[in-house]
């Protein structure tokens, strides 16, 4: 693909909002009530066949779930939802036991956290034993041991440089802590009118304010917030091989714009929520090189890259490449507990101590959290024993062999495999629940989403595992 004439505009974001909300639940413990209607009477039951996936059951299952539908917003959707989820009782290995006793194979990790799979048994260790110490305590002015050792651990092993660790909450979180690092820091530096940001397009980096400002402005999920956001710099989308004219055309873009550019930020190698996109990593070391030259930071988003899922342990490590500023979640505590990281250079974190604010502005109340800390080391320990560089390959090459044939069929636009990392592109938009449905019958958990049936799937799931989950795959592409 030719990226001649792309210079990037400054495009606003985009995509659809979320769907119209829904009125109040009635009494949620009757399963057989549902929202009232718009004269105040009791509507259909929300909660009947057409609505429930199979086998989902009554008793305690159907009050959950009418509980569930009255009262619990999920992701990405509206309120009430437009169908019912699967209720999950409990989880093991890389198994999803749901309410009614049937088992699913997870190929998603939970959205690409758990990727020692579920009940793992140092993991559940590590969260008693700190669990018998303290759960949390505030980490302004205080501090404590699995914090400590956490930070130490992951300047240990992120690529050379990065020697100071943010904790924070979320992955979009630590997208915008990276942000306000960039910000303030050419602000100390004496370039105030650095303010904006650059990346490409097909990106995804979170669904807070500034993350959501470099998430892609026309194929993402924020259009809603087009005239709202900051305005970013853009520039086309980055070719699964090297390109020259694309290099050429993305140094030029940022170089023109340097005097208004505090950082670029993209995700290396792999675009995660924005397409599933693989690009050529020596487009990683062109970003450097500009940045570099102009004074422009360097943010690396690897919270869905990041230990290992790319065949290597850092998306970086692909190029060789050291950002400036690197944010790191999803998989750091393993999938047990929600935390993310920021680490940035000795220059960045130099220039904010040294600043007008004296600090850098951010101070999340479950910073540095006991709990999530010790889980993450202990996460980090599992990873070091390098068991994961000799599966995610082995991974790969069922993925591989799984998904391959579907090359040729119906619908299906495009196959793409990286590391622990499967993908089914069709040529239309995936039908959600068909989808669902048919990998849930062969005994897989996929999720997919626009026009992809994708999985990334624990990294202990072993041949047999693999091999039902390209068999869901191929059953939600046939669906589709």
């Amino acid at each position: 693909m030719s990226p001649a004439g792309r210079d990037p505009v400054a495009l606003g974001p985009s995509s659809g909002p979320p769907g119209p909300g829904g009125s109040a639940a009635a009494n949620p413990l009757e399963p057989s009530s549902g929202p009232p209607g718009p004269d105040g009477s009791a509507a259909a039951n929300p909660l009947g066949p057409s609505s429930r996936p199979p086998g989902q059951g009554g008793g305690r299952a159907a009050e959950l779930l009418a509980l569930d539908r009255a009262h619990v917003w999920h992701p990405y959707g509206p309120m009430p939802g437009r169908s019912e989820p699967y209720l999950v009782e409990s989880a093991e290995g890389v198994r999803l036991r749901l309410a009614d006793g049937r088992e699913l194979v997870d190929g998603m990790s939970s959205w690409w956290a758990a990727i020692h799979g579920y009940r793992h048994p140092a993991l559940d260790a590590a969260l008693a034993d700190q669990a018998g110490r303290m759960s949390h305590v505030m980490f302004g002015g205080l501090t404590n041991e699995p914090a400590i050792r956490l930070a130490a651990e992951l300047v240990e092993i992120t690529p050379a440089g990065l020697e100071h660790v943010f904790l924070c909450d979320s992955g979009s979180v630590g997208v915008e802590v990276a942000v306000k690092m960039a910000l303030q820091a050419q602000r100390a530096l004496g370039r105030p009118g650095r303010q904006r940001l650059a990346t490409w397009r097909g990106g995804y980096h979170g669904d807070t304010f500034h993350p959501m400002s470099v998430c892609d402005p026309v194929g993402g999920m924020h259009a809603l917030w087009t005239g709202v956001l900051p305005v970013q710099f853009f520039a086309g989308p980055p070719p699964a091989g090297w390109d020259e004219d694309y290099a050429a055309a993305l140094t030029g873009m940022i170089a023109r714009h340097a005097d208004e550019i505090a950082a670029v930020i993209v995700e290396p190698v792999v675009q995660g929520a924005g397409g599933m996109r693989f690009h050529h990593p020596e487009y990683l070391r062109v970003l450097r090189e500009v940045t570099a030259a102009h004074g422009i930071f360097l943010i690396f988003d690897e919270i869905a890259t990041g230990f290992g899922r790319t065949g290597r342990f850092f998306g970086a490590d692909h190029a060789g490449v050291s950002p400036d500023i690197m944010c790191l979640g999803k998989a750091l505590t393993g999938g047990y507990l929600t935390l993310a990281a920021t680490l940035c250079t000795g220059e960045v974190a130099a220039a904010i101590s040294a600043g007008e604010g004296g600090g850098l502005a951010h101070g999340p109340t479950f910073m540095g959290n006991p709990l999530a800390c010790a889980v993450a080391v202990a996460s980090l320990g599992l990873l070091r024993d390098g068991g994961w560089a000799r599966r995610v390959p082995e991974i790969e090459k069922g993925l591989k062999a799984g998904l391959e044939p579907l090359r040729g069929a119906a619908g299906v636009a495009d196959v793409r495999v990286l590391g622990a990392i499967g993908v089914v592109q069709m040529d239309r938009e995936v039908d959600l629940p068909r989808a669902t449905a048919a990998a849930v019958a062969e005994g897989v958990w996929l999720r997919p989403f626009r026009d992809l049936i994708y999985t990334m799937p624990p990294f202990v799931t072993d041949d047999a595992d693999l091999a039902r989950i390209t068999a869901g795959i191929a059953a939600a592409v046939a669906a589709s």
